[in-house]
């Protein structure tokens, strides 16, 4: 069974949104959890929908509460199968209870839950993985906290809901106490809130998150938290000190943080709260209420107490001048001079500052670039993955969300080339060409609706756009997704058979392949029943532009419509005005391919015309208009009589030749790739020599376009050599 993950940034870098001097993260948390797999609380029933991002079998696992609060064991109890024709997840029973062992690998490094994976790249983070079940009810255990009393509006109710929305999740490590028996330490589980601490500590305000961070860096330099070198003395955790955050911007109100702005002062009274914390042995989980983050296990105690209640603003201000304020100053070194005033060391700080973190975020900016080209080409990208992505580079920033598309356009590219163009591949196309597409549960079971209607966005978007790349792969794309729709099984009814070859007709012409459009205007008009067509009309607001008479028509209506709704109540003709029948939009379009393509026009096909046009017992306004205006065009013709037979029908591949596509497919890269140079180039070109045509001399020597190549190379190379002389130094 085909399972992706899918991940959850989480931690410092999801957490905090101030950027200190001195580096808030250490290293990069993810989770992730596989989209095979779901918990629910026990007791609950197992859930009919889903979001798109799990699949179409899934394993869920109830949760089981242990003697221990916030730590459970998950018993595998149901497995949900899909059905398409109700829409709806349905479950059976598994007939044993069997409990999720815990899995593990002698080969990785283990930091509690998480799995430690240091980067090829030593300028790049290390990332923290942690493996989770996914549990979309917020649990039994903190059903107390989305109703709890606030006394001071935080969190206000619009977040809460939002926590409460999110659910949590569930990583495999066991209680310290546990983890050396037999038959727990392999089974027990701890529940997770990381997904409702980003919402909450993203909601604080600037000062709260400042102290958040001065906090965590004091304990972590007195060597008062866990660490790999400090593991012996460990007494306290980052999280012991999140979770005396949260419950101060719950229980203090907004003015203890804002009246005076006084960092040190705040910090001052958190920690002797945090003191008498491990002097009563007492730290409740902010989400759990009976839950204990102090427990007996505690180690140096007593020396933690002594350094944390000796702690005033006299001390702590110079503890903040030696450890954050000197250190900053030595970073920015040459250009603070030490043994100048408090005041001139922090301003040259700030100086330093603002002036290299333009720098800074484009060495970020970097590091970003190889990520996403490591990620898209080791994932080999889905639609799910495809849609996260790019959801995640939009949210950092626009230049990368343009950096994704050029690097998904080239693996699209890759895997057509080898495999084909599929139907997974249609859609990822899709997400990339920016239009929402529902991801589907069984792509053998898409209907032919669905996939005319996937083709209808984009037949919207090429109506109205001047000719581009991207308009070109859009119509290849609307070419493909016709093509699908007349693969489905359903596509025999005559009304979608008959209106996606319309379509398809139109798009060749429009691209200059005349006979191949003259045969999908033949196979609906040799159509043997029509009766159904009237169900699925051609809308004129989805053709591009085919010819004056075509927009005469359409323009017309328009007018007619307006004449219409402001004379008479008759509202229900207003649907009706822009569209044209099927049977007799393709001899209309049969006859305007002839005309083009200089062959004499066939009585017998303009005969059938009139006769379908006279048989017709509904057709619209848009038809009449438009047999008029071809019937003038007709008149002066000359008509030339020829037998039927003499027009052969040419057998139509429905395999489209994606050759063309992967070119379209390449260019477009390139030109997003240089649209990210030209974006670098306004952000960071006062930092650094960029040029932007590099991508576009790639692509000239892979076209064998070699004096274009040479001429842009030789144009960089000019500019990095001005731009890097003396001169310009």
């Amino acid at each position: 069974m085909e399972a992706n993950f899918i991940p959850l940034i989480t931690g410092s870098v999801a957490e905090f949104y101030i950027e200190p001097i001195l580096p808030c993260v250490g290293d990069i948390d993810v989770m992730y959890y596989f989209s095979i797999e779901l918990a629910i609380p026990r007791g609950h029933p197992p859930p009919t929908q889903l979001p798109a991002e799990f699949h179409n079998y899934v394993k869920v696992f109830e949760i089981v509460d242990s003697h221990l609060p916030g730590y459970v064991y998950l018993q595998l109890r149901y497995l949900l199968t899909y059905c398409p024709e109700d829409e709806k997840y349905h479950y059976v029973e598994y007939d044993g209870r069997t409990y999720l062992t815990l899995c593990g690998d002698g080969m990785l490094h283990y930091h509690g839950p998480a799995v430690l994976t240091e980067s090829r790249y030593k300028s790049l983070l290390s990332v923290d993985t942690v493996y989770c079940w996914h549990c979309l009810v917020w649990p039994s255990q903190a059903a107390d906290w989305p109703a709890r009393q606030r006394n001071y509006g935080w969190p206000d109710s619009a977040t809460v809901e939002h926590v409460v929305g999110n659910g949590c999740d569930i990583v495999q490590v066991a209680h310290r106490h546990c983890r050396q028996h037999e038959w727990m330490g392999k089974r027990q589980h701890r529940l997770s809130f990381s997904r409702a601490e980003i919402v909450l500590i993203n909601s604080w305000m600037p000062i709260q998150q400042i102290v958040y961070h001065m906090l965590r860096l004091f304990v972590k330099t007195e060597r008062l938290t866990y660490s790999v070198d400090n593991s012996k003395a460990a007494t306290l955790s980052n999280y012991h000190i999140k979770t005396l955050m949260l419950w101060a911007s719950e229980l203090k109100p907004r003015s203890w943080w804002t009246d005076s702005l006084n960092l040190v002062k705040i910090c001052v009274k958190l920690l002797h709260i945090l003191s008498v914390w491990l002097t009563d042995r007492r730290c409740q989980h902010y989400f759990i209420n009976d839950c204990n983050l102090m427990d007996d296990g505690i180690m140096n105690k007593q020396t933690i107490i002594t350094i944390l209640m000796s702690a005033n603003e006299a001390r702590l201000s110079s503890w903040f001048v030696n450890n954050y304020i000197d250190k900053c100053a030595e970073r920015c070194n040459p250009f603070v001079v030490f043994g100048m005033k408090l005041q001139n060391v922090v301003s040259a700080v700030v100086d330093w500052r603002l002036a290299s973190s333009l720098l800074d975020l484009w060495i970020a900016f970097g590091h970003a670039e190889i990520i996403i080209q490591s990620s898209v080409s080791r994932l080999s990208l889905t639609l799910r993955s495809c849609v996260y992505m790019k959801n995640m580079c939009a949210k950092m920033d626009a230049r990368m969300t343009v950096y994704f598309s050029a690097v998904a356009f080239l693996h699209v590219a890759g895997r057509i080339s080898s495999n084909g163009f599929s139907d997974e591949l249609m859609d990822i196309l899709t997400t990339l060409l920016g239009y929402d597409v529902d991801i589907p549960r069984y792509y053998y079971q898409m209907s032919s609706v669905f996939c005319l209607n996937s083709a209808a966005k984009l037949m919207k978007a090429v109506a109205y756009k001047f000719v581009s790349t991207i308009q070109l792969v859009e119509i290849h794309l609307w070419k493909a997704y016709l093509q699908r729709a007349l693969r489905c099984r359903d596509s025999d009814s005559d009304s979608i058979y008959c209106l996606a070859n319309v379509y398809l007709a139109v798009l060749y012409y429009i691209t200059g392949q005349y006979q191949t459009a003259i045969d999908h205007c033949t196979l609906v008009t040799r159509s043997q029943d029509h009766s159904q067509c009237s169900s699925h009309v051609v809308q004129g607001e989805l053709l591009p532009k085919i010819d004056d008479n075509i927009d005469s028509a359409l323009g017309l209506a328009v007018f007619y419509q307006y004449i219409l709704s402001a004379t008479s109540d008759r509202q229900q003709q207003r649907q009706y005005c822009s569209v044209f029948t099927t049977e007799l939009f393709a001899y209309y379009l049969n006859i305007k391919l002839i005309s083009v393509t200089k062959c004499p026009v066939i009585t017998g096909i303009f005969q059938r015309y009139l006769k379908c046009l006279y048989e017709m017992q509904q057709f619209f306004v848009g038809d009449i208009l438009v047999f008029k205006l071809l019937n003038n065009f007709s008149l002066g013709q000359n008509i030339c009589s020829e037998r039927e037979g003499n027009c052969e029908v040419h057998v139509i591949c429905v395999t489209e030749d994606t050759s063309e596509l992967v070119e379209l497919l390449q260019k477009s890269a390139v030109e997003h790739l240089t649209t990210c140079r030209q974006l670098e180039v306004q952000q960071f070109g006062s930092v650094g020599t960029i040029v932007t045509t590099d991508y576009e001399a790639l692509y000239a020597y892979k076209l064998g376009v070699y004096q274009r190549c040479l001429q842009l190379c030789t144009q960089n190379v000019h500019t990095m050599f001005v731009c890097c002389s003396p001169v310009h130094c």
